[in-house]
């Protein structure tokens, strides 16, 4: 199993098993994060956190709005120093996050896409 593979698997279980240390501890202290559901979820008018703490407190929002939430890995595709995970989401929808990682494997740029 690659680096990449062992990323995704234990994002994966960690959101299943809605451990929000868990989930965290595949961000950098210094990260940004993209999604649309920022602005769904009335985070922020932006789109983009960048700070944990934020991180934290977006996460915890949309833990709470989806308490039924349960990812399933679809594809785990490998870049140099990027992966991509695709997975299905909330409400059945496909979903495709673009990790960034430095060299500790903590994701440092995520973009989210939803179809």
């Amino acid at each position: 199993m690659t680096n990449h593979e062992k990323f995704s698997k234990k994002w994966i279980e960690s959101w299943n098993k809605h451990d929000l240390d868990a989930i965290l501890s595949h961000y950098d202290e210094d990260m940004e994060f993209h999604s649309p559901f920022i602005t769904k979820l009335n985070f922020n008018s932006s789109g983009m956190i960048t700070s944990k703490q934020e991180l934290r407190d977006y996460f915890t929002i949309g833990l709470n709005t989806y308490p039924d939430l349960n990812f399933k890995l679809i594809k785990v595709l490998s870049g140099i120093n990027s992966l991509v995970i695709c997975y299905e989401s909330v409400n059945n929808k496909i979903a495709a996050e673009v990790f960034f990682l430095n060299s500790k494997q903590k994701a440092t740029k995520v973009f989210c896409h939803y179809v």
